[in-house]
C-alpha cells in the first residue's frame, strides 16, 4: 500500500528541475535572461520497525500518517516490487549454499526485531518519525529461533518457509586422518562460546539518494567502504546504467566491515528517490544501528587436540556451529566468517591430519556477516587455548611448546591442511621477539610470588594468521562483483604538483595518507604537494576499495607502480628539454636533477613547458602528464600475516572483575611504510579484541528481542580500560609486490581475545577453575569458580 501528498520542493535557485512558466530574471553579470527553476529540496526518511524477531504481516494503514504534515510518501514492500529485483546472499564457491530472497522492505512476513516493515518520506526527520506513530500494522506473532542449538533441532520453527530447515550452509574439511592420530594420543578439548557483537562506530550508516529523471542519473552519498561495490548494485538491481550512477564515499567515521554490507534501509532510500524523484536522506540513529547494524562471532565450537607425549601436536577435529540471522548478507555472505573460522584453526602448527565440521544457521536476530578480523579471533582462540591446554596437560610452557610446534622456516610455501598457502612467515622469529619483549621469566616470578600473597595474576599468549591482500579467489570466484584489484591516475598539474586519484577508500586508518606518503617517495617530491582523492566513482579509477587489509597492499603496491610510470614520463620530457639521456636524470625534492643531485629544472617548469610549449618537443615525445596503473595480486590467493600477542591480567576472585594491566603484540605485516600508522591500527585493533574478551555482547531474550541496544546497556572498553599496548615488529616482505606490504589492520583484533581469554584462565588454573565462554564478564568468572 501506498499513500502520497507531493507538493513541489519551495526554494529558488538555478538547477536542475521544472521551469515556472512565465518567470523570468535576469542573471547578476551575464546580460542575460533565463527562467526561474526549483530545485527539488531534500527530503528525510524514516522507518517504521518490528516490535517482532518473527511475525507473519497482516494489514498496513497508512492513510493517516500520509495527512501528517510534511509528508510526502508512506512506501510499504509493494511499492518496491516492480521497481527493484530481489537479491540473494550466496556465492556460488559455498556449494549448497542457500539463503531467502531479500527486498527493501518485507511483503509478508519480519524476521528480526527491527526490520525495518514501512518508510516515512517527509520534509523533515522529525515529521518523518511523528508519522511513524499513527500507522497501523497488523502482526501475527510466530514463535522465534533465537538459540543456536534450537535452530537445528527438528521441531524448531522453520525462518524460510520455502527450505527444509534453518541450515543455510554446512561444509566439512578432512585432510590425512584424524582418528588415527587420536589414537594413543593425549587429548585435550574445549566447547568455547563467541557472543555476538557490533561495530559501534563514531559514525553510524547515512545514505543520500538524488536521481535526476532528467537524465536517469543516480548519485549516492554514503558512509561505505566501498563505492563501486554500490554502484554495481544500485544499477543491477533497480535497472539502471552502471554510467549513470555514481556513489561518493566521503571520509567515513569508522566501519570496521560493518559498511561493507547492503542493507535494506539502503535500497529504500535508492528506491524512494527513484519514485519521487528528489533527494532522500537517511542517517541511521544509534538505536537502529544496534537493531539493524550487522553483528559478528556468534558461534560456538567444540575442538579437540591429539598431542603425543613429546609435545607434538598431532591432530585437530572441529565443530564449529555460527548463527547468522535470518538469512544470509549480501553480497559478500554470512558463511565467509564461519568458513574463515574452520581454515585458520592450527594454521601456524605443523599439522597434516585434521577435520572440520561448519554449520550455517539461520536465527531471527539481526544479520551476522564481516567484521573486523572476520573468523580470525574465534579461530585464534580456539587453537591457542588447546594449545594452552596441552602444555599444561603435559607440564610444558606455552612458549616451549609453541616453539615445537611451528611451521618452520625450511617448510615454505607452506600449504595447511585446510588449503591455505603460506608464502612465507616469521613465527619463531615473532615468539622469541615476544618472549623478550614481555621479560617473560620475571613475569612468571612476580605471578608466583603474589598469587602467595592471594593475588592472581595470569599470563597468555596467543599466536595467529591473518588472511590480506585477497584475490579473485576470495569473492570473484563465486560470482560476486567485487574487484580485487585497485586503480590509480596520477597526474602532474601545470602548478608542479601532483594530483592522485585511487580506488581505495578512508574511514580512519590513514589510507590517503599511506597512498600520499608512497607517491611523494616514489616521485621524489614532497609529501605536501601530492594531493589524494578517494571515494568517487565518478572521479577514481574502478576498484575493490578497502576491506581485508588490502589498503596499502594492493592500493600501495598501484601508487607505487603509477609513480614509477609518471617519473618515466617526467624524466623523458625533461630530457628532451635539456637534451639528457633520462637514465642520467632523477627527481629530488621536486626538481629534476642530475644523477648527483644538482638541480636542472622545478617539475612546475616541466609542467608549464608539456602542457603551454609542448611545441618544444620533439615529434616523438609526448607531452602527457597523466598516467593510470591498475593491480591485482597474482603470486598467491591472499597474503598472510602472523604475530603473537601477550596478556597480562589481574582476577579480582571475589568479584570477578578483571582488570588488564599490559598487552604486548608482535606482528610481521610485511614492509612497514609508516610506523606510527601501522601501531595505532595494532592499538585500535587490540582493544576492539579486549572489547569482545571482556565487555562486548549482543544479548537477546528467548523471543528474540535485543536486551541491550543502547550505549547505556552495550558495554565498549572505554579509556580507563585500556591497558599499555606495546608494540614491536618483524618484517617479512612479500615478493608477490615491490612494496612488500601485507596489511596490518586486524592484526590487534585477531590475537587479543585469544591472549586474554589464555592469561585469565592461567590466573584461574591454581584455583581448579577455568572459563570458557567470552566476553568474560565477572558474572561467568564468578560462576566458573562457583562462587554463584
Amino acid at each position: 500500500m501506498s499513500a502520497a501528498a507531493d507538493s513541489p520542493g519551495a526554494g529558488r535557485y538555478i538547477g536542475r528541475g521544472l521551469p515556472r512558466p512565465g518567470a523570468r530574471r535576469l542573471l547578476a553579470g551575464r546580460g542575460r535572461y533565463t527562467d526561474d527553476v526549483v530545485l527539488p529540496r531534500m527530503l528525510h526518511a524514516a522507518f517504521l520497525r518490528s516490535p517482532y524477531a518473527h511475525a507473519r504481516l497482516g494489514a498496513i494503514d497508512v492513510s493517516a500518517a500520509a495527512a501528517m504534515p510534511g509528508v510526502h510518501r508512506v512506501l510499504t514492500g509493494a511499492d518496491f516490487e516492480p521497481l527493484c529485483t530481489p537479491w540473494v546472499g550466496t556465492l556460488s564457491h559455498f556449494k549448497g549454499m542457500r539463503s531467502a530472497p531479500q527486498r527493501p522492505l518485507p511483503t509478508d512476513k519480519v524476521v528480526w526485531a527491527g526490520q525495518p516493515v514501512v518508510m516515512v518520506i517527509a520534509e523533515t526527520r522529525a515529521q518523518a518519525e511523528d508519522a511513524l506513530e499513527v500507522i497501523e500494522v497488523a502482526f501475527e506473532e510466530l514463535d522465534a529461533v533465537v538459540d543456536l542449538d534450537a535452530a537445528r533441532a527438528p521441531e524448531s520453527p522453520v525462518i524460510d518457509a520455502g527450505a527444509p530447515d534453518n541450515v543455510l550452509f554446512r561444509t566439512r574439511i578432512e585432510a590425512g586422518s584424524t582418528a588415527d592420530a587420536f589414537a594413543g594420543a593425549e587429548i585435550v578439548s574445549v566447547d568455547l562460546r563467541f557472543g555476538r557483537h557490533t561495530a559501534v562506530t563514531m559514525e553510524p550508516r547515512a545514505v543520500l539518494a538524488d536521481f535526476d529523471p532528467s537524465e536517469a542519473r543516480l548519485t549516492v552519498h554514503q558512509s561505505t567502504q566501498t563505492p563501486y561495490q554500490f554502484q554495481d548494485l544500485y544499477a543491477r538491481h533497480f535497472g539502471l546504467s552502471e554510467a549513470r550512477v555514481r556513489v561518493i564515499a566521503p571520509d567515513v567515521g569508522g566501519s570496521f566491515g560493518m559498511k561493507l554490507h547492503l542493507y535494506h534501509e539502503d535500497m529504500a532510500v535508492v528506491g524512494a528517490s527513484l519514485l519521487l524523484k528528489r533527494p532522500v536522506k537517511f542517517t541511521a540513529d544509534r538505536m537502529e544501528a544496534f537493531a539493524s547494524d550487522i553483528h559478528a562471532r556468534d558461534h560456538r565450537v567444540r575442538a579437540r587436540l591429539a598431542v603425543g607425549p613429546d609435545g607434538t601436536l598431532r591432530a585437530i577435529e572441529v565443530d564449529d556451529v555460527t548463527g547468522v540471522g535470518p538469512f544470509s548478507a549480501y553480497p559478500r555472505t554470512s558463511a565467509v566468517e564461519g568458513n574463515q573460522v574452520v581454515r585458520l584453526i592450527g594454521a601456524p602448527y605443523r599439522l597434516t591430519d585434521y577435520r572440520a565440521d561448519l554449520t550455517v544457521v539461520a536465527q531471527n536476530k539481526v544479520q551476522m556477516s564481516q567484521y573486523r578480523a572476520v573468523g580470525h579471533p574465534i579461530a585464534c582462540a580456539v587453537t591457542e587455548r588447546l594449545v594452552d591446554l596441552a602444555a599444561d596437560r603435559l607440564g610444558l610452557d606455552p612458549f616451549e611448546i609453541r616453539r615445537r610446534n611451528y611451521v618452520t622456516d625450511d617448510m615454505y610455501p607452506h600449504t595447511t591442511p585446510s588449503g591455505y598457502r603460506f608464502e612465507k612467515l616469521s613465527l619463531a622469529t615473532c615468539l622469541e621477539k615476544l618472549h623478550a619483549l614481555m621479560d617473560y621469566p620475571a613475569l612468571r616470578a612476580e605471578q608466583a610470588a603474589l598469587r602467595a600473597k592471594g593475588i592472581h595474576r595470569g599470563i597468555g599468549i596467543a599466536t595467529y594468521v591473518e588472511i590480506t591482500n585477497p584475490t579473485p579467489a576470495f569473492y570473484g570466484v563465486g560470482g560476486a562483483y567485487i574487484s580485487a584489484q585497485d586503480g590509480c591516475v596520477l597526474k602532474l598539474t601545470p602548478a608542479g604538483e601532483v594530483s592522485c586519484a585511487i580506488s581505495i577508500t578512508e574511514q580512519g586508518q590513514g589510507s590517503e595518507a599511506i597512498i600520499g606518503q608512497i607517491v611523494a617517495e616514489g616521485l621524489g617530491v614532497d609529501r605536501d604537494h601530492v594531493r589524494v582523492l578517494t571515494g568517487d566513482t565518478e572521479t577514481t579509477p574502478s576498484g575493490g576499495a578497502t576491506w581485508a587489509c588490502r589498503g596499502a597492499g594492493i592500493g600501495g603496491e598501484t601508487a607505487l607502480q603509477a609513480s614509477r610510470k609518471l617519473k618515466a614520463r617526467i624524466l623523458e620530457i625533461a630530457a628532451a628539454i635539456l637534451q639528457a639521456e633520462p637514465a642520467t636524470l632523477d627527481i629530488r625534492d621536486d626538481a629534476v636533477t642530475d644523477a648527483d643531485g644538482a638541480p636542472r629544472m622545478t617539475l612546475r617548469e616541466v609542467a608549464n613547458l608539456a602542457y603551454y610549449r609542448s611545441d618544444l618537443l620533439p615529434p616523438d615525445v609526448s607531452p602527457a602528464l597523466t598516467v593510470a596503473h591498475h593491480f591485482a595480486p597474482r603470486g598467491y590467493p591472499f597474503a598472510f600475516t602472523n604475530g603473537i600477542h601477550g596478556s597480562l591480567v589481574e582476577v579480582d576472585v571475589e568479584t570477578g572483575f578483571v582488570t588488564i594491566l599490559k598487552h604486548w603484540v608482535v606482528e610481521d605485516c610485511g614492509r612497514v611504510i609508516n610506523p606510527l600508522l601501522v601501531d595505532e591500527q595494532i592499538r585500535g585493533g587490540v582493544v576492539q579484541g579486549l572489547g569482545a574478551a571482556f565487555f562486548e555482547e549482543c544479548r537477546y531474550g528467548e523471543t528474540g528481542q535485543l536486551l541491550n541496544g543502547s550505549m547505556s546497556d552495550y558495554l565498549v572498553p572505554m579509556a580507563c580500560e585500556m591497558p599499555d599496548i606495546v608494540i614491536a615488529h618483524v618484517e617479512t616482505p612479500t615478493l608477490d609486490t615491490e612494496l612488500g606490504a601485507k596489511g596490518c589492520g586486524e592484526a590487534g583484533t585477531a590475537a587479543s581475545s585469544g591472549a586474554a581469554l589464555n592469561a585469565v584462565n592461567d590466573a584461574l588454573r591454581p584455583l581448579g577453575a577455568g572459563i570458557s565462554q567470552l566476553p568474560m564478564t565477572p558474572e561467568r568468572i564468578l560462576r566458573a569458580l562457583d562462587v554463584i
